[in-house]
């Protein structure tokens, strides 16, 4: 899903985002898979990319207001870290992501590759 974000230069159209959001939905494996691509996007160096997954899963799941109440920042700010210009800070980025885990009964960890 990254590999055809990054070779595409085309946004994506509102059908693609709603059957994404359904399937984030209905589907737990999928959402999960989801929210580890996105980090694992971050950690890899693609933070463009891992950034606007993570826009797609805050909106397919809990939405931006209701992350903002959790994490303390506005829901605008948050909508500005996440677009395509947008630069979160570590700790603005770790607690979303933290929230994002315990929200969506997730508990993702890090492991070498290699």
């Amino acid at each position: 899903m990254a590999q055809e974000m990054r070779e595409s230069k085309m946004p994506l159209t509102r059908p693609f985002k709603e059957l994404v959001q359904k399937r984030v939905r209905r589907d737990p494996a999928f959402r999960e898979a989801l929210l580890a691509e996105a980090i694992n996007e971050l950690l890899s160096g693609d933070f463009e990319v891992g950034k606007v997954i993570l826009r797609d899963f805050i909106n397919a799941t809990i939405g931006f207001e209701k992350l903002a109440k959790a994490t303390g920042a506005p829901s605008k700010s948050l909508m500005r870290m996440f677009s395509p210009k947008g630069n979160p800070s570590s700790r603005n980025l770790n607690a979303v992501i933290s929230h994002l885990q315990k929200v969506n009964g997730l508990s993702l960890e890090v492991r070498s590759a290699s």
